[in-house]
């Protein structure tokens, strides 16, 4: 046969296809009204199970798997279509609800904001970007910063999550799995990493330069330039700015801020060392209760699923479905809990949009913990 007659043959059988799906939804609508008239769950894993081992064995050896994958989707399909209609609610929705009309509708501006570091740091010079006239108290470790919120002794804490060049700030991923808190906003800040020195150093009299792990990989080019140099990591580079300020020695550096030169003192020996002119460092606005701002279109959780063939599958497939765009996604071991992740997603939506409110009512089911840590809009 030619291509256009295969094709033809093809399209007549999308046909046949796309009327037995609506056929196949019909029926499932049917199925979702007498569950919800006689109180019975969405969910039916045995029925799937069953099912799947019956299309697998009737599509033969080589269509197998195909046919698997085929009808999984399908039941992604027929439960998100029954969930809808059946119109349910979780308590976390209601939660939901209740922050959006409860939550202020201006951003604070002033509030008292827990960064760590010290003057200088790159997180000082987010949390200036985020509120107008914060009071900002430092922490020695991103540890302090979530119990400073956990506490109530700051409204608000602000994070790095993860750069452009480096990628994800890991100690904080694994601290937001131990701590309790809401995102309420996020903020990409532009980076430029300085070599900074005290007045009179020459850049061949370094032998040792201090900054932050991120800002050392970050100007990881420019650093092989320098062969005979120690790298040494510390908690900040304002922290290295400081360190090198008050140190007896002449022939160290720090990798930092601009705003670090005049605060400590120090002379510019390389300006923008940074692998990348366009780097830029994600930060997350944290606070402790549920805090919704108007034009919130971004939202994080976190979950943990169960060890089985499909089960990141499902959940991505559940989005796919609704048409929810996936802009990150992070898995992080849990301690103390053997070979078991937490899966740390964000995602591109309305919280005002019906596929919003759908997901958030249909996730639960798919995963064996799961938290909402918040909507958000984020500033550029």
């Amino acid at each position: 046969m030619e291509l256009s007659e295969l094709r033809r043959e093809m399209d007549r059988i999308d046909d046949s296809l796309v009327s037995l799906f609506t056929q196949r939804m019909d029926v499932a609508a049917q199925i979702a009204d007498y569950k919800k008239a006689n109180s019975l769950p969405i969910s039916a894993p045995l029925r799937e199970r069953e099912k799947l081992q019956d299309v697998a064995k009737k599509a033969g050896t080589e269509m197998e798997n195909y046919t698997r994958v085929l009808y999984s989707m399908l039941f992604e399909l027929s439960r998100s279509y029954q969930s809808k209609r059946c119109g349910l609610h979780s308590t976390l929705y209601k939660q939901i609800v209740e922050s959006i009309n409860s939550t202020p509708k201006l951003f604070p501006q002033a509030p008292m904001v827990a960064c760590q570091g010290v003057e200088g740091a790159y997180s000082q010079i987010a949390c200036e970007r985020i509120f107008k006239n914060p009071f900002i108290l430092y922490f020695k470790n991103f540890e302090g910063v979530f119990t400073a919120i956990e506490q109530g002794l700051c409204q608000y804490g602000v994070l790095p999550i993860e750069n452009s060049t480096a990628g994800s700030v890991k100690k904080v991923y694994d601290l937001m799995i131990r701590h309790n808190f809401s995102i309420v906003r996020t903020f990409r800040l532009k980076i430029d990493h300085n070599l900074l020195a005290k007045s009179g150093t020459r850049l061949e009299d370094i032998r040792e330069i201090y900054s932050h792990e991120q800002a050392i990989r970050q100007c990881s080019a420019f650093l092989e330039t320098l062969p005979n140099v120690k790298v040494t990591a510390v908690e900040n580079t304002a922290v290295a700015a400081e360190m090198v300020s008050g140190s007896q020695r002449k022939d160290v550096a720090a990798l930092c801020s601009h705003a670090c030169e005049e605060l400590y003192g120090l002379s510019c020996l390389r300006p923008s060392v940074q692998d990348e002119g366009s780097n830029r460092t994600r930060f997350i606005c944290i606070s402790k209760k549920l805090e919704i701002y108007p034009g919130a279109d971004k939202t994080s959780i976190m979950m943990v699923l169960n060890h089985k063939p499909g089960a990141l599958y499902k959940v991505l497939a559940r989005m796919y479905v609704l048409g929810i765009n996936v802009t990150k996604l992070e898995s992080r071991p849990i301690p103390e809990r053997e070979f078991e992740f937490m899966f740390y997603f964000d995602l591109e939506t309305s919280i005002y949009s019906e596929e919003f409110v759908q997901l958030m009512c249909e996730l639960e089911e798919l995963c064996d913990e799961f938290k909402y840590l918040g909507s958000y809009s984020e500033v550029v």
